[in-house]
C-alpha cells in the first residue's frame, strides 16, 4: 500500500476502505509518510468528502492512535458537553461545576482559541495559577477529588488529530464537515465517557453559517459517536449575537461567576442550565431532561456549584478565592465606550468581526504562536432588538493598548446594524434538538 495511490484514489472519488485509512493515519502519526502527502489527501478529502463509514474509520483511527482513557473505576457516568464555538461562548466554565456537583463525572479537554473565537483554556489561565497541561495521572487524580477536570490535548490523546489539526489549518483544509467531526469526535471519544452533548453553533459569530450546515455537522458527529456505542445529543444554538455581555477571558470568568452566583446575562444562564440539564439526563443522573434542568437550577441556589468551581481551581493551582473576590483578576488598564452613530433599533450584527476586534487588541490570536492578554475585553450593552439612541454605548472596549484601537472600535460599530424599525419575531436561543 502506497500513499500515492491512496492520494489518487480519494483525488478520482474513490471510497477507502477501513484498512487504507488506518494505513494513511498510523503511517502519518510514525511520521513515514510525509506532511504534503497527507496535506495531499486532506486536499482531496476536502473536495470529494468522506462517506458515512470512512469517516467513522478515520475518527477510529485517529481515536486509537493514542490512548483512550478509562474512568471506569470513578463513580456516576462520565459527561462531557463540546461547542463548536463562538464570540462569549464559556458555558463550560458553568455547567462543568453544575454537573459534577449533581453527582457526574466530566472530563473535558479543551481548545484554544484561534482566529474570532476564544478558547476554554486561555478563560481558564486568566485565571492566576491555574494549571491546563496536567498529566493523565493528575488528572484522574483531580477527576477522583471533584468529578471535574478541565485540561489541554495531551501528547498521549489522539495525536493523530493533534498533528493533523496542525497540517489542516496551514493549507486551508479546515472547513470541511467529515475533517471536522473526526477531528472533534476522536478527542471527545478519547476522554472516556459515556455520552456527550454536542452545542453546535450557527450564525454570523459561529464556524457554521447556515443552519442546514450545522445541522448536517452535528447529525454526522451524532452518527459517530452511537457507532462508538455513545449516547449523543445535539443542540443547535444561536450565534447571530454575542453569548452574554462580555468577551474576553478575565471578563468571561467574571461573568461566569455571576452565573454561579444565581444572576448573569439571561442568555448564557438560560443555555447554561439546558446544557447541563442534557448532560443529566444523557448520565442517567435524571430521568427526563426537566428533572435534570430542576437539578441545575438547585447546583446554583445551593451554592453547590459555586462551590464546587472553587474546589476544581484550587485542585489545578489556581487561586480560588478569584470565585469570591473577582478583583483579583486581571483588569485592563483603560476602557473607551463605542458609540451608537445613529438612533434606531438593533437589527442584527456580524458578531465574528467583533471577535476580529478583541483578537487584535490582543485577546484573542491570530497565529497559534501569539501570546494573550488575558485583562482586554468587550462588553456588549445592546442586543438585537434593543432601542438604541444616537451617541449612546453599544459596547466598551478594555483596553491595555493604543496601537489598533482605532480599528477595533471602527470593526464594533461597522458591525452593529441599526434599521428604524425593529426586528420582527424573537430569535429563538435554541434552534433544534437532534438525536434526543
Amino acid at each position: 500500500m502506497r500513499a500515492v495511490d491512496l492520494i489518487r484514489k480519494k483525488r478520482d472519488s474513490g471510497e477507502h476502505s477501513r484498512d487504507e485509512i488506518d494505513f494513511l493515519i498510523a503511517g502519518y502519526t510514525r511520521g513515514d509518510i510525509p506532511d504534503y502527502q497527507m496535506a495531499a489527501w486532506l486536499m482531496a478529502a476536502w473536495l470529494r468528502g468522506l462517506s458515512s463509514s470512512e469517516l467513522a474509520a478515520l475518527t477510529e483511527a485517529m481515536l486509537y492512535s493514542g490512548e483512550v482513557l478509562d474512568f471506569s473505576d470513578l463513580p456516576g457516568k462520565k459527561v462531557d458537553k463540546h461547542s463548536t464555538g463562538g464570540i462569549g461562548d464559556k458555558t463550560s466554565l458553568i455547567l462543568a461545576p453544575i454537573v459534577a456537583a449533581g453527582g457526574l463525572t466530566v472530563p473535558m479537554i479543551s481548545g484554544r482559541g484561534l482566529g474570532h473565537t476564544g478558547g476554554t483554556l486561555d478563560k481558564l489561565e486568566a485565571i492566576p495559577g491555574f494549571n491546563v497541561n496536567l498529566s493523565l495521572e493528575q488528572f484522574r487524580h483531580v477527576l477522583k477529588e471533584c468529578g471535574m477536570g478541565l485540561i489541554g490535548q495531551t501528547k498521549e490523546i489522539a495525536p493523530a488529530d493533534k498533528k493533523i489539526y496542525a497540517l489542516r489549518d496551514a493549507t486551508s483544509t479546515v472547513e470541511n464537515i467529515g475533517l471536522i467531526c473526526g477531528s472533534i469526535m476522536s478527542k471527545k471519544l478519547a476522554e472516556g465517557i459515556d455520552a456527550l452533548v454536542l452545542d453546535v453553533k450557527v450564525g454570523s459569530g459561529a464556524f457554521m453559517k447556515r443552519e442546514e450546515d450545522a445541522v448536517k455537522l452535528a447529525e454526522v458527529m451524532i452518527e459517530t459517536g452511537n457507532r462508538m456505542g455513545k449516547k449523543v445529543v445535539a443542540l443547535i444554538t444561536d450565534m447571530e449575537q454575542p453569548l452574554g455581555s462580555a468577551a474576553g477571558h478575565a471578563n468571561e470568568v467574571i461573568e461566569c461567576i455571576d452565573v454561579l452566583n444565581g444572576g448573569g446575562p439571561p442568555d448564557l444562564r438560560e443555555l447554561s442550565l439546558e446544557l447541563s440539564a442534557w448532560m443529566f439526563y444523557l448520565g442517567e443522573r435524571t430521568q427526563s431532561v426537566e428533572e435534570g434542568r430542576r437539578l441545575a437550577e438547585t447546583m446554583i441556589a445551593s451554592g453547590h456549584a459555586k462551590e464546587k468551581f472553587k474546589q476544581g481551581i484550587r485542585l489545578q493551582g489556581g487561586d480560588d478565592r478569584v470565585v469570591d473576590e473577582p478583583h483579583r483578576l486581571l483588569a485592563a488598564r483603560s476602557r473607551v465606550d463605542v458609540v451608537s452613530p445613529a438612533s434606531g433599533y438593533i437589527s442584527g450584527t456580524n458578531c465574528e468581526r467583533f471577535g476580529i476586534a478583541l483578537a487584535i487588541l490582543g485577546g484573542g490570536r491570530e497565529k497559534k504562536e501569539d501570546a494573550i492578554d488575558h485583562a482586554v475585553g468587550l462588553q456588549f450593552h445592546k442586543r438585537i432588538g434593543d432601542r438604541v439612541e444616537k451617541g449612546e454605548p453599544l459596547a466598551t472596549i478594555r483596553h491595555n493598548a493604543d496601537a489598533r484601537l482605532s480599528e477595533a472600535k471602527d470593526l464594533i460599530m461597522e458591525n452593529y446594524f441599526i434599521a428604524q424599525e425593529p426586528p420582527s419575531g424573537k430569535r429563538p436561543l435554541i434552534r433544534r434538538i437532534l438525536g434526543a
